[in-house]
């Protein structure tokens, strides 16, 4: 029997982030992509939510390599937690593999993972898979789709994309993949974060013109925030600032990084004067500045929320100072943001941020956009990708209308295993995948039933009940000692804890005391009567610990 090829989304369906997505035909395997996702709100003191890799572990030995199509996190976030476990080459562009590296780096990995930079139009062989580079238009510079040729097809996986004609770095090269459509293009795998949106994703030229509204006749201190990683708004700063004769200093430290990368491989041409160092903006008059710093989403370590609640070294907002916030909230992020404007104006700043001022513009294509790509490369089978739920049966709707057969549209989730013929597509099982939650330097030692305790505690508090007893006649010694936390306010409340002693008593009293103690029955026992209590008498539900001493 024919072999098929297996195309194995193990992230970026069903949500927004943790792209990754695997191709493999026989002895033969490549990643597309390999990002990190956020963690939500009810997962308590989680930092990132990487992939689960066990399927490139359990096949480590087929793997021909890693292709990245972009330098955003939700892109390249996981690669070093992934470069741990599996080890290849991982192909991206200039500035996509400046940006790995400096991930590598920071994890120690950048003298074993062989990075390898492309340019649009390089053709890779990994396997019996061949990769060709195309030039599209996104948020961050040099990125890229691919055409990935394989036995039994071509199959094109967008990445992040918008169509935008007037680019800095050219647009998008629709040329390519007409030209692949009229050769033949199994299968189309396309990005569907926009696919709500009417229309045409306005062109990053419109947030250069609403910056140049606001500097003119400014007579205070600017201060932008946006995403480190769009080179070309920082450009239209620092072109803008240029052209009304304002200095510009930098704070945040992924925008520290992005800077030095771009500059270095040339992506960020920064007119001769114009920067300035941190330490210097002291002796720079306010109408004579810009800042632009990290905080767009109301991180709460950036650069921007420091200087809203007044811990930042450098920086202290003043009165009638201009705030331009050129980014919109990923979604989740709106509470920490406005939580972050507020205080600014608190702080007797101006802050723009409305979308009516033109200053974002997303870099994900729209309806008409997508249309566009469908209508080029005429796949004969379509997988959505990149988005939640809706997302994905909202591109797969589009994709009907633009002429495509239900059959020969696939809607899956992370860890679908779809095998593709010449011919045919269906989804065929899954492999295990989901979600491993990265904590300090813990991987994966966070996982539901400690998640649930975090949950548990930061709703209801915990409560602690200490008895030390006679290892001679199983009396009681010390205790029971009641020590709470997130529970109540303890020295105004000694008659509960008074009662809350009684019962425990009760309870160690009931078991009674005898030399051989069941110490299992015995914590049974001071649990349930403490939380039958507890809930009678204030309707809450703490966690309650029972330490059982015995000297």
């Amino acid at each position: 029997m024919a072999e098929k090829l297996k195309i194995i989304p193990l992230g970026g369906l069903d949500e927004i982030g943790k792209n990754i997505t695997v191709l493999e035909y026989g002895k033969d395997m490549i990643v597309v992509d390999c990002g990190v996702g956020f963690p939500e709100e009810d997962m308590y003191g989680v930092d990132l939510v990487i992939p689960d890799f066990s399927y490139l572990v359990k096949n480590a030995s087929k793997l021909r390599g890693m292709f990245i199509t972009h330098g955003h996190e939700d892109h390249i976030g996981s690669i070093p937690y992934c470069m741990q476990q599996v080890n290849c080459p991982v192909h991206g562009t200039a500035m996509t593999c400046g940006l790995i590296r400096l991930k590598l780096e920071e994890h120690g990995l950048d003298k074993t993972v062989k990075l390898i930079t492309h340019k649009p139009g390089d053709v890779v062989k990994a396997g019996c898979f061949t990769v060709e580079f195309i030039h599209v238009n996104h948020s961050i510079a040099d990125a890229v789709c691919f055409a990935i040729h394989t036995p039994v097809g071509t199959v094109i996986v967008t990445g992040d994309f918008k169509i935008d004609p007037t680019a800095k770095d050219g647009m998008i090269d629709l040329a390519r993949l007409g030209q692949l459509g009229n050769e033949g293009v199994l299968a189309l795998l396309c990005d569907s974060t926009n696919v709500e949106r009417q229309g045409y994703t306005p062109s990053e030229n419109v947030v250069a013109e609403s910056l140049d509204r606001q500097f003119k006749g400014c007579d205070q201190r600017i201060v932008v925030t946006t995403f480190a990683s769009n080179m070309h708004r920082i450009q239209a700063v620092l072109a803008t600032a240029h052209r009304y004769g304002r200095k510009v200093a930098v704070t945040g430290r992924s925008m520290e990084n992005m800077l030095k990368v771009a500059q270095e491989l040339g992506y960020l041409k920064v007119p001769a004067g114009v920067i300035v160092d941190l330490n210097a903006i002291r002796s720079i008059p306010s109408n004579k500045l810009v800042i632009v710093s990290t905080g767009s989403q109301g991180e709460n370590m950036s650069a921007l929320y420091r200087m809203a609640f007044s811990t930042h070294r450098q920086v202290e907002i003043q009165a009638g100072d201009r705030i331009i916030i050129s980014a919109s909230a990923i979604p989740g992020n709106e509470k920490a943001i406005s939580k972050i404007i507020n205080e600014l104006y608190r702080k007797g700043a101006e802050v723009v941020y409305e979308k009516s001022e033109g200053l974002h513009v997303s870099g994900h294509a729209c309806q008409e956009e997508l249309k566009i790509i469908h209508a080029l490369t005429k796949p004969k089978f379509f997988i959505p990708v990149h988005g939640e739920q809706r997302h994905l049966q909202l591109h797969a709707r589009l994709a009907q209308q633009m002429g495509m057969n239900p059959r020969n549209i696939l809607v899956g989730e992370i860890g679908t295993v779809f095998e593709l013929t010449a011919k045919s597509c269906k989804a065929e099982g899954t492999v295990q995948a989901g979600m491993v939650l990265v904590d300090g330097t813990g991987v994966g030692d966070v996982g539901s039933v400690v998640l649930r305790d975090r949950k548990h505690l930061a709703q209801d508090g915990m409560i602690v009940v200490c008895v030390i007893l006679s290892s001679q006649d199983g009396s009681v010694i010390s205790g029971p000692d009641i020590i709470t936390r997130g529970f109540v306010y303890v020295k105004e409340s000694e008659g509960l804890m008074d009662e809350l002693k009684t019962v425990a008593e009760d309870a160690i009293d009931r078991c009674g005391r005898r030399r051989a103690r069941d110490w299992t029955a015995l914590k049974s026992a001071i649990k349930s009567d403490l939380s039958g209590y507890l809930f009678r008498t204030t309707k809450r539900n703490p966690m309650i610990l029972p330490v059982i001493m015995e000297i």
